[in-house]
């Protein structure tokens, strides 16, 4: 999509796939060069052919669905597939920049062609759980697929020649979402899904959010957000341990982003990992082991997921597994930490040797909190309710005490457990696995393991039917997940925002400022703001402004500035009858209230003649001409600006 193009709103679900599909079109327009020229130019050719399956898909009405709750396979089938083309886009790139004398070291060949065959395994896999019938795909289009996935097929054999089938299996035993990286001996991952340069995430707002977050300070930097409202959004989830009395201990929600590749000359440097260090699942260096019932070792975060997918044999082996206890592998645990420390390879856990690296650098031994936590998520996981409620509620406490308490709970593999429990018909235990997962959530590291259990559903699930107190800290768990893009647009997708909106409209005090939260993060994301427009989020901002019951007239202000630049919000807002309001906000509100409202109304006015007449009608340029000389800098701008579009328009 030339020049920052976005697809329209309601295919926001299909934005990516196809911005991915036609990236690779263009890339292999302009050639591919080296040793894998051939295998990147058939690969970027069969994904080419998919644009007319994903533009049939933007064009159904099943798509519109997605986001409101609908078919869960629709949902599955488009996660998998942007995964896969993710990976395929990587791969080319990766594989096309390659230097030509590198490739005979190391083995560097074969591992190249390895992942060429797992990428080609992962889209057909993707393109195996196609529901033509409710996409409504014609028969055309159906044939063209089933011609691509037989070309993906021969290509996996035609890879696979020098590859052991054991090999292969552990590799295509990997999430969708991963895959190797031959350009690290040992082969790491890559990177997770992230979304880069797709023009659907306001990427300038999402930097200044950052910014401030940061402490950066944006003074009177140009900005159509409201920075001081975005804290007070923020703060209004993160100042509290959720689910706490307000007096309780608070803790800060951290702010998180998108991971940045690592140089390609540091990585051809990197230590070769022994391939007993890696995840027969992952490919990726453990950093929890655990021993399965076959004798096998795998990162529990993996096995553990493979698990919970209905699996009953061991992944590497194939054999059954006996029993699913996971038994701490401790020698090598420790045997890795010892690799890790000798070639300075900085392990992403703190825990090691049963002692957390404290902040000045420093060792705290924690081999008995280390047991007691175990036994706990033993426990968590029984088959007593009492003993469940007993120690989830503890579970609860302890999150919300420390960072090592969550660094702690998170290891002993806690977080699968407690998303079990988020549909437990126990009223009390929901209560308390929610809270308990939104303080976990708030260590950036176990925000990966929380999506990596697909917690997005079951917390939908309860936004929608649990109590108010846990409903309150589904939303704050949202926002706490959302904080990095590519959770952004998989929560939308998951039907959150309109159980979001309701609580917006109809939760307690506090529930309001929460889902306000959670909303204003998810809009960043462009895809989102159709989503939110559809499920009536302006007729309930609008009420917020028009109540005079209502405290939250700053949240409702930044969120309307962030949508008011999207073509199908603007509409609604106008229809709403808003502009009346956001002038009399102009003559009565607080400074930053009308530094907002000036700014939404400069976004509704721009290039729009009829709304720019009702502003001269409703007698705003006298507000405005006093906001311009009083205001704060940022309404001076766009009270300024609003007055030369008026006048311009007056003239013509």
């Amino acid at each position: 999509m030339p020049g920052g193009e976005t697809l329209p709103a309601e295919c926001g679900a299909t934005a990516a796939p196809l911005r991915l599909v036609r990236d690779l079109a263009r890339i292999s327009s302009a050639g591919f060069s080296g040793f894998f020229k051939k295998d990147c130019s058939d690969l970027a050719r069969r994904v080419s052919l998919l644009a007319h399956l994903v533009e049939e898909i933007r064009d159904s009405a099943k798509i519109r669905e997605i986001g409101e709750g609908g078919s869960s396979s629709c949902y599955s089938f488009l996660t998998d597939l942007t995964m896969a083309l993710q990976a395929a886009k990587r791969l080319v790139f990766a594989a096309n920049n390659f230097e030509n004398s590198k490739v005979s070291s190391d083995g560097a060949t074969k591992k190249i062609y390895f992942q060429f065959q797992c990428v080609t395994w992962k889209l057909d896999k993707a393109l195996i759980d196609l529901p033509y019938d409710d996409f409504n795909i014609s028969e055309e289009v159906q044939e063209q697929v089933e011609l691509v996935r037989s070309q993906l097929r021969r290509a996996s054999e035609r890879y696979g020649g020098p590859l052991t089938s054991t090999i292969l299996y552990r590799a295509l035993s990997q999430p969708l979402d991963k895959e190797i990286d031959p350009f690290q001996s040992g082969s790491r991952s890559i990177g997770s899904l992230h979304v880069e340069n797709t023009g659907i995430i306001d990427h300038e707002v999402g930097q200044k959010v950052e910014d401030l977050l940061e402490g950066n300070g944006l003074g009177n930097q140009a900005t159509d957000i409201d920075v001081q409202n975005v804290q007070s959004l923020r703060d209004s989830s993160a100042s509290h341990e959720i689910g706490a009395p307000k007096d309780s201990d608070s803790v800060r929600i951290e702010s998180s982003t998108c991971s940045r590749s690592v140089n390609e000359n540091k990585k051809l440097e990197s230590p070769v990992i022994p391939v007993d260090f890696l995840c027969p699942i992952s490919l990726e260096l453990m950093k929890d082991p655990v021993i399965v019932s076959t004798g096998q070792t795998y990162e529990r975060s993996y096995i553990q997921r493979w698990i919970d997918g209905g699996n009953t044999s061991c992944p590497k082996t194939q054999q059954n597994l006996r029993h699913q206890t996971l038994t701490p592998n401790y020698v090598l645990r420790s045997l890795i930490s010892q690799w890790c420390l000798k070639h300075g390879v900085e392990q992403t856990t703190p825990l090691m040797n049963g002692r957390i690296k404290k902040s000045d650098g420093s060792f705290r031994d924690v081999t008995e909190d280390i047991a007691a936590v175990k036994a706990l998520v033993r426990k968590l996981a029984g088959r007593s309710t009492e003993e469940c409620r007993a120690a989830v509620a503890e579970i609860r406490s302890l999150s919300k005490r420390s960072t090592d308490n969550r660094i702690l709970l998170a290891e002993a593999g806690a977080i699968p457990i407690l998303v079990k429990l988020l549909t437990c018909e126990d009223a009390q235990i929901q209560d308390n696995a929610v809270t308990s997962i939104l303080n976990l959530s708030i260590y950036e590291n176990n925000k990966g393991f929380i999506m990596l259990a697909n917690a997005i559903p079951s917390i939908v699930q309860v936004l929608r039917a649990g109590s108010m107190e846990a409903k309150e800290n589904a939303a704050a768990t949202l926002f706490s997940l959302s904080l990095a893009d590519e959770n952004k647009i998989i929560i939308g997708a998951s039907g959150a925002i309109p159980a979001l909106v309701d609580l917006l409209q109809d939760g307690s005090p506090r529930g309001k400022k929460d889902a306000a939260t959670a909303l204003f993060n998810l809009c960043i994301y462009h895809g989102n703001k159709g989503r939110a427009v559809r499920a009536g989020i302006i007729t309930a901002l609008v009420k917020m402004l028009t109540d005079s019951s209502s405290c939250m007239v700053d949240e409702a202000l930044t969120i309307l500035s962030v949508l008011a630049s999207h073509q199908e919000a603007k509409a609604a807002i106008v229809k709403a009858s808003t502009i009346p309001v956001l002038i009399d906000l102009l003559r009565t509100g607080l400074p930053r209230n009308k530094e907002n409202a000036s700014a939404i109304l400069l976004s509704l006015c721009k290039r729009d003649h009829k709304n720019l007449a009702c502003l001269s009608r409703l007698g705003a340029v006298i507000p405005l001409s006093e906001l311009a000389k009083t205001g704060t800098e940022r309404a001076k701008r766009k009270a300024n600006s609003l007055l030369e579009t008026l006048r311009k328009s007056q003239q013509v």
